[in-house]
Protein backbone atom coordinates (compact mmCIF):
# COMPACT_ATOMS: atom_id res chain seq x y z
CA UNK A 1 0.00 0.00 0.00
CA UNK A 2 1.30 3.31 -1.30
CA UNK A 3 1.78 6.35 1.39
CA UNK A 4 1.26 9.67 -0.15
CA UNK A 5 3.58 12.29 1.09
CA UNK A 6 3.35 15.70 2.45
CA UNK A 7 5.66 17.35 -0.45
CA UNK A 8 3.19 15.50 -2.96
CA UNK A 9 0.04 16.47 -1.01
CA UNK A 10 0.71 19.91 -0.93
CA UNK A 11 1.62 19.76 -4.80
CA UNK A 12 -1.73 18.76 -5.71
CA UNK A 13 -3.01 21.23 -3.66
CA UNK A 14 -1.28 24.13 -5.49
CA UNK A 15 -2.46 23.04 -8.63
CA UNK A 16 -5.79 22.98 -7.53
CA UNK A 17 -5.50 26.42 -6.31
CA UNK A 18 -3.47 27.66 -9.41
CA UNK A 19 -6.09 26.14 -11.76
CA UNK A 20 -8.83 28.24 -11.16
CA UNK A 21 -6.61 31.48 -11.14
CA UNK A 22 -5.28 30.71 -14.46
CA UNK A 23 -8.67 29.93 -15.37
CA UNK A 24 -9.71 33.06 -14.27
CA UNK A 25 -6.44 35.25 -15.63
CA UNK A 26 -7.64 33.86 -19.11
CA UNK A 27 -11.08 34.74 -19.05
CA UNK A 28 -10.16 38.52 -17.88
CA UNK A 29 -7.41 38.39 -21.07
CA UNK A 30 -9.83 37.47 -22.90
CA UNK A 31 -12.31 39.89 -21.99
CA UNK A 32 -9.81 42.93 -21.82
CA UNK A 33 -8.81 41.83 -25.39
CA UNK A 34 -12.50 41.59 -26.75
CA UNK A 35 -13.05 44.81 -25.62
CA UNK A 36 -10.18 46.21 -27.00
CA UNK A 37 -11.22 44.68 -30.58
CA UNK A 38 -14.58 46.38 -29.89
CA UNK A 39 -13.28 49.79 -29.35
CA UNK A 40 -10.41 49.96 -31.65
CA UNK A 41 -13.76 48.84 -34.29
CA UNK A 42 -15.58 51.52 -33.09
CA UNK A 43 -12.58 53.98 -32.94
CA UNK A 44 -10.94 52.96 -36.56
CA UNK A 45 -13.86 50.56 -37.97
CA UNK A 46 -16.04 51.52 -40.88
CA UNK A 47 -19.25 53.47 -40.29
CA UNK A 48 -20.48 55.05 -42.88
CA UNK A 49 -22.61 53.52 -45.57
CA UNK A 50 -23.06 56.34 -47.97
CA UNK A 51 -21.22 59.69 -48.33
CA UNK A 52 -22.85 62.43 -45.69
CA UNK A 53 -22.91 65.51 -45.39
CA UNK A 54 -23.17 66.56 -41.82
CA UNK A 55 -23.32 70.54 -40.36
CA UNK A 56 -21.38 71.75 -37.39
CA UNK A 57 -22.46 74.83 -36.01
CA UNK A 58 -20.10 77.89 -34.42
CA UNK A 59 -20.74 77.43 -30.70
CA UNK A 60 -21.55 73.84 -30.34
CA UNK A 61 -20.49 71.73 -27.67
CA UNK A 62 -17.85 68.31 -27.92
CA UNK A 63 -21.23 66.13 -27.02
CA UNK A 64 -23.80 68.42 -29.18
CA UNK A 65 -21.67 67.86 -31.91
CA UNK A 66 -21.03 64.01 -31.17
CA UNK A 67 -24.98 64.12 -30.67
CA UNK A 68 -25.46 65.24 -34.67
CA UNK A 69 -22.80 62.78 -35.83
CA UNK A 70 -24.47 59.97 -33.98
CA UNK A 71 -27.67 61.06 -35.50
CA UNK A 72 -26.35 61.19 -38.88
CA UNK A 73 -24.86 57.64 -38.37
CA UNK A 74 -21.09 58.95 -38.75
CA UNK A 75 -20.71 57.53 -35.75
CA UNK A 76 -21.92 55.09 -33.07
CA UNK A 77 -21.71 56.56 -30.13
CA UNK A 78 -21.78 60.17 -29.07
CA UNK A 79 -20.06 59.58 -25.75
CA UNK A 80 -17.48 57.59 -27.76
CA UNK A 81 -16.65 60.37 -29.53
CA UNK A 82 -16.34 62.77 -26.52
CA UNK A 83 -13.87 60.44 -24.87
CA UNK A 84 -11.96 60.10 -28.21
CA UNK A 85 -11.69 64.09 -28.37
CA UNK A 86 -10.82 64.17 -24.70
CA UNK A 87 -8.02 61.80 -25.66
CA UNK A 88 -7.07 63.05 -29.02
CA UNK A 89 -3.84 65.12 -29.48
CA UNK A 90 -5.27 68.42 -29.83
CA UNK A 91 -9.06 69.46 -28.94
CA UNK A 92 -9.59 72.42 -31.56
CA UNK A 93 -12.94 71.20 -33.44
CA UNK A 94 -13.92 73.63 -36.15
CA UNK A 95 -17.47 74.57 -37.06
CA UNK A 96 -18.79 74.13 -40.48
CA UNK A 97 -20.20 72.22 -43.16
CA UNK A 98 -18.40 68.36 -43.60
CA UNK A 99 -18.76 66.09 -46.16
CA UNK A 100 -17.65 62.83 -44.74
CA UNK A 101 -17.24 59.87 -47.40
CA UNK A 102 -18.75 56.30 -47.20
CA UNK A 103 -16.66 53.87 -44.97
CA UNK A 104 -15.32 57.02 -42.62
CA UNK A 105 -14.70 55.85 -38.93
CA UNK A 106 -15.09 57.90 -36.27
CA UNK A 107 -11.25 58.52 -35.65
CA UNK A 108 -11.17 59.69 -39.64
CA UNK A 109 -14.15 61.91 -38.80
CA UNK A 110 -12.44 63.47 -35.51
CA UNK A 111 -9.71 63.90 -37.86
CA UNK A 112 -10.95 66.17 -40.67
CA UNK A 113 -13.20 67.87 -38.29
CA UNK A 114 -9.47 69.46 -36.23
CA UNK A 115 -8.31 69.88 -39.80
CA UNK A 116 -11.03 72.19 -40.51
CA UNK A 117 -11.67 70.00 -43.99
CA UNK A 118 -15.08 71.83 -44.40
CA UNK A 119 -17.21 71.99 -47.87
CA UNK A 120 -16.04 74.78 -50.17
CA UNK A 121 -18.72 76.39 -51.43
CA UNK A 122 -18.44 79.40 -54.06
CA UNK A 123 -20.64 81.95 -54.91
CA UNK A 124 -20.28 84.47 -57.58
CA UNK A 125 -20.20 87.91 -58.64
CA UNK A 126 -20.08 88.40 -62.32
CA UNK A 127 -18.33 91.64 -63.44
CA UNK A 128 -20.74 94.31 -64.27
CA UNK A 129 -23.84 93.80 -62.81
CA UNK A 130 -25.55 96.00 -60.15
CA UNK A 131 -25.46 95.94 -56.91
CA UNK A 132 -29.48 95.11 -56.59
CA UNK A 133 -28.66 92.21 -59.48
CA UNK A 134 -25.72 90.94 -57.02
CA UNK A 135 -28.01 90.72 -53.91
CA UNK A 136 -30.46 88.50 -55.99
CA UNK A 137 -27.52 85.94 -56.51
CA UNK A 138 -27.21 86.17 -53.20
CA UNK A 139 -30.58 85.49 -52.13
CA UNK A 140 -30.55 82.37 -54.59
CA UNK A 141 -27.97 80.67 -52.60
CA UNK A 142 -30.66 78.42 -50.67
CA UNK A 143 -27.45 77.49 -48.28
CA UNK A 144 -27.36 80.77 -46.47
CA UNK A 145 -29.55 82.15 -44.18
CA UNK A 146 -31.28 85.86 -43.38
CA UNK A 147 -31.77 88.65 -45.63
CA UNK A 148 -29.54 91.53 -46.66
CA UNK A 149 -30.27 95.33 -48.21
CA UNK A 150 -29.08 96.82 -51.36
CA UNK A 151 -25.40 98.04 -50.84
CA UNK A 152 -24.38 100.88 -52.83
CA UNK A 153 -23.54 101.09 -56.15
CA UNK A 154 -20.18 99.85 -57.01
CA UNK A 155 -19.38 99.04 -53.34
CA UNK A 156 -19.11 95.16 -54.48
CA UNK A 157 -16.56 93.65 -55.81
CA UNK A 158 -17.57 91.12 -58.63
CA UNK A 159 -15.61 88.27 -57.67
CA UNK A 160 -15.78 84.02 -56.66
CA UNK A 161 -16.50 83.96 -52.85
CA UNK A 162 -16.58 81.20 -50.77
CA UNK A 163 -18.76 80.69 -48.08
CA UNK A 164 -20.01 77.89 -45.47
CA UNK A 165 -23.63 76.76 -45.80
CA UNK A 166 -25.64 78.02 -43.34
CA UNK A 167 -23.84 80.95 -42.87
CA UNK A 168 -25.51 84.44 -42.98
CA UNK A 169 -25.95 86.49 -46.31
CA UNK A 170 -25.15 89.53 -44.51
CA UNK A 171 -21.62 87.63 -43.47
CA UNK A 172 -20.82 87.13 -46.94
CA UNK A 173 -22.04 90.46 -48.16
CA UNK A 174 -19.55 92.09 -45.83
CA UNK A 175 -16.89 90.41 -47.31
CA UNK A 176 -17.70 91.34 -50.35
CA UNK A 177 -17.99 95.24 -49.85
CA UNK A 178 -14.24 95.04 -47.90
CA UNK A 179 -13.22 93.16 -50.62
CA UNK A 180 -14.26 96.35 -53.27
CA UNK A 181 -12.91 99.02 -50.56
CA UNK A 182 -9.74 97.26 -50.32
CA UNK A 183 -9.45 96.31 -54.22
CA UNK A 184 -10.00 100.28 -54.80
CA UNK A 185 -7.67 101.76 -52.31
CA UNK A 186 -4.91 99.63 -53.66
CA UNK A 187 -5.23 100.74 -57.19
CA UNK A 188 -6.16 104.03 -56.12
CA UNK A 189 -2.63 104.21 -54.74
CA UNK A 190 -0.73 103.42 -57.88
CA UNK A 191 -3.25 105.31 -60.02
CA UNK A 192 -1.09 107.55 -63.17
CA UNK A 193 -0.49 111.32 -62.10
CA UNK A 194 -2.65 113.92 -63.64
CA UNK A 195 -6.36 111.96 -64.01
CA UNK A 196 -9.47 114.02 -64.30
CA UNK A 197 -10.83 112.41 -61.05
CA UNK A 198 -11.32 114.75 -57.46
CA UNK A 199 -11.83 111.17 -55.41
CA UNK A 200 -11.73 107.30 -55.40
CA UNK A 201 -15.80 107.90 -56.10
CA UNK A 202 -14.94 109.51 -59.39
CA UNK A 203 -13.08 106.91 -60.33
CA UNK A 204 -15.32 103.93 -59.19
CA UNK A 205 -17.87 105.63 -61.63
CA UNK A 206 -15.61 105.72 -64.49
CA UNK A 207 -15.19 101.95 -64.04
CA UNK A 208 -18.56 101.01 -63.89
CA UNK A 209 -18.85 102.91 -67.41
CA UNK A 210 -15.53 100.95 -68.79
CA UNK A 211 -17.47 97.67 -67.54
CA UNK A 212 -20.54 98.15 -69.37
CA UNK A 213 -18.92 99.06 -72.69
CA UNK A 214 -17.12 96.21 -73.63
CA UNK A 215 -16.54 92.79 -72.10
CA UNK A 216 -13.29 92.54 -73.89
CA UNK A 217 -10.27 92.60 -71.21
CA UNK A 218 -7.75 93.76 -73.70
CA UNK A 219 -10.10 96.94 -74.34
CA UNK A 220 -10.39 98.33 -71.53
CA UNK A 221 -7.74 100.80 -70.98
CA UNK A 222 -8.21 101.91 -74.40
CA UNK A 223 -11.57 102.37 -73.98
CA UNK A 224 -11.03 103.97 -70.49
CA UNK A 225 -8.90 106.51 -72.52
CA UNK A 226 -11.32 107.89 -74.48
CA UNK A 227 -13.64 108.69 -71.67
CA UNK A 228 -11.03 110.14 -69.77
CA UNK A 229 -10.23 112.24 -72.55
CA UNK A 230 -13.33 113.73 -73.15
CA UNK A 231 -13.71 114.17 -69.71
CA UNK A 232 -10.28 116.64 -69.86
CA UNK A 233 -11.77 118.11 -73.04
CA UNK A 234 -14.73 118.85 -71.45
CA UNK A 235 -16.92 117.09 -73.92
CA UNK A 236 -19.85 114.61 -72.92
CA UNK A 237 -18.93 111.08 -72.47
CA UNK A 238 -22.40 110.39 -74.22
CA UNK A 239 -22.54 106.59 -73.21
CA UNK A 240 -25.82 104.55 -73.85
CA UNK A 241 -24.84 102.05 -70.36
CA UNK A 242 -25.39 105.45 -68.14
CA UNK A 243 -29.00 106.09 -70.08
CA UNK A 244 -30.07 102.83 -69.71
CA UNK A 245 -29.11 103.04 -65.68
CA UNK A 246 -31.29 106.12 -65.84
CA UNK A 247 -34.05 104.75 -67.24
CA UNK A 248 -33.92 101.05 -65.55
CA UNK A 249 -31.44 101.20 -63.04
CA UNK A 250 -29.49 98.13 -64.80
CA UNK A 251 -31.98 96.27 -65.30
CA UNK A 252 -31.87 95.05 -69.31
CA UNK A 253 -34.03 96.68 -71.41
CA UNK A 254 -34.44 94.17 -74.46
CA UNK A 255 -34.23 96.91 -76.94
CA UNK A 256 -32.26 99.02 -78.27
CA UNK A 257 -32.73 102.63 -76.87
CA UNK A 258 -35.18 105.44 -78.34
CA UNK A 259 -34.86 108.65 -79.63
CA UNK A 260 -37.03 110.11 -76.86
CA UNK A 261 -34.73 108.28 -74.15
CA UNK A 262 -31.94 109.64 -75.08
CA UNK A 263 -33.24 113.05 -74.55
CA UNK A 264 -34.95 112.47 -71.31
CA UNK A 265 -32.48 113.75 -68.71
CA UNK A 266 -32.13 111.72 -65.56
CA UNK A 267 -28.30 112.19 -63.31
CA UNK A 268 -27.15 109.32 -65.32
CA UNK A 269 -27.57 110.42 -69.09
CA UNK A 270 -24.21 111.29 -69.94
CA UNK A 271 -25.74 112.49 -73.21
CA UNK A 272 -27.46 115.76 -71.69
CA UNK A 273 -25.28 115.89 -68.06
CA UNK A 274 -21.53 118.04 -69.05
CA UNK A 275 -19.67 115.20 -66.15
CA UNK A 276 -19.91 111.85 -64.58
CA UNK A 277 -23.23 110.55 -63.68
CA UNK A 278 -24.14 110.78 -59.90
CA UNK A 279 -23.24 107.32 -58.98
CA UNK A 280 -21.91 103.74 -60.37
CA UNK A 281 -23.90 102.28 -62.62
CA UNK A 282 -22.76 98.69 -62.37
CA UNK A 283 -20.48 96.86 -60.25
CA UNK A 284 -16.68 97.27 -62.10
CA UNK A 285 -14.29 94.24 -61.74
CA UNK A 286 -10.62 94.90 -60.68
CA UNK A 287 -9.23 94.90 -64.38
CA UNK A 288 -11.76 98.10 -64.99
CA UNK A 289 -10.78 99.72 -62.36
CA UNK A 290 -7.51 99.05 -63.00
CA UNK A 291 -8.02 100.19 -66.72
CA UNK A 292 -9.56 103.82 -65.71
CA UNK A 293 -6.83 104.07 -63.06
CA UNK A 294 -4.05 103.32 -65.64
CA UNK A 295 -5.11 103.82 -68.95
CA UNK A 296 -3.73 103.97 -72.33
CA UNK A 297 -2.15 107.01 -74.06
CA UNK A 298 -4.06 107.71 -76.63
CA UNK A 299 -6.05 110.83 -78.27
CA UNK A 300 -8.69 108.96 -79.23
CA UNK A 301 -12.73 110.50 -78.25
CA UNK A 302 -14.76 108.26 -80.08
CA UNK A 303 -15.32 104.33 -80.32
CA UNK A 304 -17.56 102.17 -82.70
CA UNK A 305 -18.74 98.45 -82.72
CA UNK A 306 -16.51 96.58 -85.12
CA UNK A 307 -19.39 93.49 -85.75
CA UNK A 308 -16.76 91.03 -83.93
CA UNK A 309 -17.40 92.07 -80.22
CA UNK A 310 -14.96 95.10 -80.43
CA UNK A 311 -14.55 98.96 -81.10
CA UNK A 312 -13.10 100.79 -83.44
CA UNK A 313 -11.43 103.56 -82.17
CA UNK A 314 -11.16 106.99 -83.58
CA UNK A 315 -9.20 110.72 -82.54
CA UNK A 316 -11.43 112.52 -84.66
CA UNK A 317 -14.88 113.18 -85.33
CA UNK A 318 -14.42 112.67 -89.25
CA UNK A 319 -12.70 109.66 -88.50
CA UNK A 320 -15.61 108.04 -86.40
CA UNK A 321 -18.13 108.74 -89.11
CA UNK A 322 -16.22 107.03 -91.51
CA UNK A 323 -15.87 103.84 -88.80
CA UNK A 324 -19.93 104.68 -88.03
CA UNK A 325 -20.51 104.55 -92.06
CA UNK A 326 -18.79 101.25 -92.16
CA UNK A 327 -20.67 99.41 -89.20
CA UNK A 328 -23.72 100.80 -91.03
CA UNK A 329 -22.74 99.18 -94.02
CA UNK A 330 -21.99 95.45 -92.56
CA UNK A 331 -24.98 96.41 -90.25
CA UNK A 332 -27.47 96.57 -93.51
CA UNK A 333 -25.80 93.29 -94.50
CA UNK A 334 -26.51 91.53 -91.98
CA UNK A 335 -30.32 92.77 -92.22
CA UNK A 336 -30.55 91.29 -95.20
CA UNK A 337 -29.28 88.27 -94.79
CA UNK A 338 -31.60 87.70 -91.59
CA UNK A 339 -34.62 88.66 -93.19
CA UNK A 340 -34.38 85.90 -96.21
CA UNK A 341 -33.55 83.71 -94.02
CA UNK A 342 -35.90 81.34 -91.49
CA UNK A 343 -36.43 83.27 -88.00
CA UNK A 344 -34.82 81.50 -85.23
CA UNK A 345 -37.05 79.97 -82.16
CA UNK A 346 -36.92 83.23 -79.66
CA UNK A 347 -34.83 82.13 -76.55
CA UNK A 348 -36.50 80.36 -73.88
CA UNK A 349 -37.44 82.82 -70.55
CA UNK A 350 -34.97 82.88 -67.97
CA UNK A 351 -35.51 81.70 -64.42
CA UNK A 352 -36.51 84.17 -61.95
CA UNK A 353 -32.93 82.86 -60.57
CA UNK A 354 -30.75 83.25 -64.03
CA UNK A 355 -28.31 86.34 -64.14
CA UNK A 356 -29.03 88.53 -67.04
CA UNK A 357 -26.63 89.34 -69.45
CA UNK A 358 -24.64 92.43 -68.81
CA UNK A 359 -25.65 95.08 -71.55
CA UNK A 360 -23.17 95.90 -73.95
CA UNK A 361 -25.18 98.07 -76.48
CA UNK A 362 -23.71 99.37 -80.03
CA UNK A 363 -22.26 102.71 -79.95
CA UNK A 364 -22.71 104.64 -83.00
CA UNK A 365 -21.75 108.38 -81.74
CA UNK A 366 -20.02 109.63 -78.99
CA UNK A 367 -20.92 112.45 -79.42
CA UNK A 368 -24.48 114.14 -80.08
Amino acid sequence: MMRITGKASSENEGRSILAPLAGLLAGILLLVFSCGLFFYAQLYGPGLKTATRVTLDHGMSVMAMGQTLEKAHVVHSASLFRLAVKFSSHHSLKAGTYEFPAGSSLMSALKQIEDGKVVQTFITIPEGRTSAQAVRILMGIKDLTGDVEVPPEGAILPETYLYQPGETRQAVLDRMLEAGRETLDALWAKRAPGLPFANKEDALIMASIVERETGLPAERPRVAAVFINRLRSGIRLGSDPTVIYGISHGEPLGRGLTREELDTLTPWNTYLIDKLPVTPIANPGKASIAAVLNPAKTQDLYFVANGTGGHVFAATYEEHLLNVAKWRAMEAQVNVYTSSAVAPEPPAAPSVAKVEPVIKPVRLSAKR
